[in-house]
This record gives structure tokens, sequence and C-alpha cells, in this order.
């Protein structure tokens, strides 16, 4: 099959770019020093790729991730880096047979952790994002609730989010370094083997600043958010659409917001400019003429959500499709 057979709006990525992307990051932060975060492609065929580089320990945004890698046989140390105090799901991952990690940021993530029967914990911890995470002050008195509660606790983790897209390297860098002097003072107290933060934009801003994993995940597909950071990975993830009308000075094709993650913005489109999306259109300035019935490839801001919307993902060599990879860790 070739890349123009497939119906539209078709969720493709570039094999080669694929490898080329794992392997630079692999090289970079190898094994352990990497987490790779499967909350960016939601697929575990791409997550296969990532271990077959060496990676063994794996992040996860969702309890269905965790089930899902664990149900895949990947990885042999599963972090969900959310808390939750769903007693269901916390006991679905409890009863795996692949070790699962949570977060924990309260008192009743960890009850609801520990009357679930999970054995594992890290203390999340707040570096300067406004989302979840306890104080670092407070740190080391959670873990002292958390080993009462009878939960091995691993160490910390944190995520200094907010720092991810400080276009200046130095900057960015010199912001990472307070974030993390949080973390490694509240890992002091806490105590434990990990340190775990980061994420594709700041992977190799951590040498020498205590963290032991980063949890990247979007450098193997990346978007155009990442991509303005000139980091050392390639665009390798696409979503192909139709033009199916074409204006004066402008064209439509057929991807639209439904099929687009919108938070970082509109996506761009190769050889053209972008007005707006609507809920099944792109409109946009082509930099050549096209015709009704033309192919065109959009490049999402944001790759996470982008894959959440669509159930498969195919894999092209130049126009050539070569393989369907199943995204099977969408949901909840």
């Amino acid at each position: 099959m070739l890349i123009s057979e497939l119906a539209t709006p078709a969720l493709v990525a570039d094999s080669a770019t694929i490898d080329r992307n794992v392997a630079t990051m692999a090289a970079a932060r190898p094994g352990r020093a990497l987490r790779p975060h499967v909350k960016a492609h939601k697929c575990t065929a791409l997550a296969g790729v990532q271990a077959a580089a060496g990676h063994t320990t794996f992040t996860c945004a969702t309890p269905r991730e965790v089930v899902g890698m664990a149900a895949a046989g990947l990885g042999d140390d599963l972090l969900l880096a959310n808390e939750t105090v769903d007693p269901l799901r916390l006991r679905a991952m409890a009863q795996l047979d692949i070790p699962v990690t949570v977060a924990v940021d309260s008192e009743a993530t960890v009850t609801a952790a520990a009357a679930a029967g999970i054995s594992r914990c890290l203390i999340d911890v707040n570096v300067g994002l406004p989302r979840c995470g306890v104080a670092p002050g407070e740190a080391g008195r959670l873990a002292d609730v958390a080993r009462r509660a009878g939960l091995n606790v691993r160490g910390v983790m944190g995520y200094e989010g907010h720092l991810m897209m400080v276009a200046d390297r130095e900057q960015r860098r010199d912001q990472v370094d307070e974030s993390m002097a949080l973390l490694v003072r509240a890992h002091a107290d806490v105590g434990g083997d990990i340190v775990s933060a980061g994420g594709t934009g700041t992977f190799d801003l951590h040498d020498g600043n205590g963290v032991t994993e980063v949890q990247a995940g979007s450098y193997a597909l990346m978007d155009t958010h990442y991509g303005s950071l000139g980091l050392p990975f390639e665009q390798a993830l696409y979503v192909v659409g139709t033009v199916i009308s074409v204006g004066e000075g402008f064209a439509v094709a057929d991807v639209g917001l439904k099929a687009l993650g919108m938070d970082h913005g509109n996506p761009s489109v190769e050889h053209g400019k972008v007005w707006f999306c609507s809920d099944e259109h792109v409109t946009f300035t082509p930099d050549a003429t096209l015709t009704v019935g033309d192919r065109v490839r959009v490049i999402p801001a944001h790759v996470d959500p982008t894959m959440a919307m669509h159930d498969s993902l195919w894999l092209m060599r130049d126009d050539e499709v070569v393989d369907r990879w199943p995204i099977d860790l969408r949901g909840w």
C-alpha cells in the first residue's frame, strides 16, 4: 500500500526517523538513565522499539497504560507518574506480575494505594509546576506516612514542565537547576534510590544535578512545539490529509480539530501556511498550486493528544506503508 491509498485523515510516521530518534536518545541517556514516557505515543509497538534500544523501565500517565504495558510484557519496572485514588484501577495495577510504582503527594493518595495492595511509591514533589506534587518541605513527612502504611518509598519525582519551552538553552538550564535543587533537597529527607524528573525539552540538562532518570517521551515522534527548540530529534509524525476544496488563495484539507492536539496551537502544513482549523478542516495557503484530491502532510503542535485521537499509526518508508501499529494504550 502507498500513503496515497490511505483513508484520511491518517496518522503516519517515518520508520527510519523513529529509529534515529530512539538511537539518539539511547546514546545520550542509555538504559535506566531514561524511563521513556509512553503517554506520548500510547503504543506498545513503539515502546517495544524503545525497549530494544535498552530501556527496561517505563513511565505511564494512566492505569490503562500501565496495565497495557504489562500485558505486552514490556518493562521490568513501571511507574504511574500521576496520582490516583480509584480502588479498582489501583487493584488492577497491584495484581500485575510487573512491579508497579505509583506517585503519591498526599496522605489520601498514600492510603488509597496501600489499601489496594500497591507496595511501591515515589513521593511526587512540586518543583514549580502548579499541578500535582507535595511541597518540598513536606516530602519527608509524607514519606514517613507512606512507610508506616507499608509502602516501599523508592525516592522522589518532580516534573519541571513549566520550563520545557524556555527558548534560551542556558536560561532553561539555570531554571532547571533551580527546580532540581528543590527536588534533591526533598530527596535528602525522603531517601530511596530514585530521583526522577525531566522530559524531552530538558533531557540533556540533568547531568550532575542529582537526577537518576529522565521521563522523556515526545522525542521518538516529535511535534512543532518541541521542534522549535533545536533538539537533536527529527520530526517523524504527520497526519496525512486530502485536499477537499480549493479557493482563491487558499486550500482546505480534511485534517481538523478532531484529528489533532490543539492545546499548543495550530499545526503546520508542509509547503503551506495554516490559517485556522475547524472540526474537520484545516484551511491554509499552499506554496504551490493544489487541486482537489491532492495529499498534504500536517505536522501536529502536540504529539501526545494527537496520538490519543487515532486508533492506528501507519509506518512509512518514503511513500510506502510498511506496517500498522495499533495505538493500543488509548483510553483510561
